[in-house]
């Protein structure tokens, strides 16, 4: 699979993969075999031993979230990220491209989000009218295999700036989107933009909720919305609850990640993931969340957590 391309040599998507190496693999595959045994107590003198009680494989989880993850924060094999998440409970590994989809349905997962098609990588996107003509037609092609596949949502990007005007690249965006969602409705598939930070993402240009909003505004569909992740907007702009609240009808996707330094979703960062899950929840929202942080510790004991965090 290509993974996204990121601009940031620190936090980059395809940088973080190489980084984790291979002792990340490595956790990785220790993390597959299961939770560490629990510690027996020693028996006293004349006192049978007493053995752990047996742990379920799948957690029971409250249902009031849909878990997702992303392939693309695992130095791992996908079969084993699948088996993994499926016995944590979880629906779905996301952002993977359509010859993964079967590994994914194989362990009784879907793919929440499909990954980008080649014309619309993060830097090159619909806010330049000379790039629809392109995109537009992988995404005649991508959507009806989408929706065969039974997916939810397709992910799609702004673009860079490069010293584009907001206002044009909205009016853009709008132009270049109005040519695919008639295809996403009569599919019922959803196309997402997903609201990066520019810090991290060097010029990307949809990174204020504002602007992904005022191309939902422009384009007017049920099978338009945003791909919120909740660590790029508190970077960018903070308030994520509040904006969450006022916006709810324009998200159909949410990602998590640490901040600072996009690592676990734990105290060890400044977000309060349980307190924001509870607040997506009140909106009514029924879609999926993907757990998208760069695990410090063993990858699956930390994936473990963050979905209980978020299993409000």
């Amino acid at each position: 699979m290509t993974t996204r391309k990121q601009n940031d040599s620190t936090i980059s998507r395809r940088g973080a993969i190489g980084a984790l190496g291979v002792s990340a693999l490595a956790a990785a595959a220790h993390a597959g075999r299961g939770h560490p045994l629990n510690t027996m107590n020693s028996p006293q003198s004349g006192q049978p031993e007493t053995k752990p009680a047996a742990q379920p494989s799948t957690p029971t989880l409250k249902g009031r979230i849909n878990h997702s993850v992303c392939k693309w924060c695992y130095s791992m094999p996908l079969a084993d990220l699948c088996k993994n998440a499926a016995a944590m409970g979880l629906k779905s590994v996301e952002l993977l491209n359509p010859d993964e989809w079967p590994v994914a349905k194989q362990h009784g997962l879907t793919c929440a989000v499909a990954s980008f098609v080649k014309s619309n990588p993060i830097p090159r996107g619909f806010n330049r009218l000379e790039h629809h003509d392109s995109i537009v037609k992988e995404l005649e092609e991508r959507l009806p295999l989408v929706k065969e596949a039974g997916l939810p949502n397709q992910i799609v990007f702004s673009g860079n700036r490069a010293g584009q005007d907001d206002k044009e690249g909205i009016k853009n965006c709008i132009v270049g989107l109005k040519r695919i969602t008639p295809l996403a409705e009569k599919l019922g598939v959803t196309i997402v933009m997903e609201l990066l930070n520019s810090k991290d993402h060097t010029d990307y240009q949809c990174d204020h909720t504002s602007y992904g909003v005022a191309i939902c505004e422009g384009v007017a569909s049920e099978r338009f919305k945003l791909l919120y992740d909740i660590y790029h907007m508190q970077r960018m702009e903070g308030d994520v609850i509040d904006t969450i609240r006022k916006h709810a009808k324009h998200i159909g996707h949410y990602h998590t990640g640490g901040v600072p330094g996009r690592a676990e979703i734990d105290e060890t960062q400044e977000l309060n993931y349980a307190t924001i899950m509870k607040a997506i929840v009140e909106t009514g929202y029924t879609g999926f969340v993907g757990q998208e942080f760069i695990p410090r510790h063993d990858p699956m004991t930390s994936l473990r957590k963050a979905v209980e965090i978020c299993d409000v």
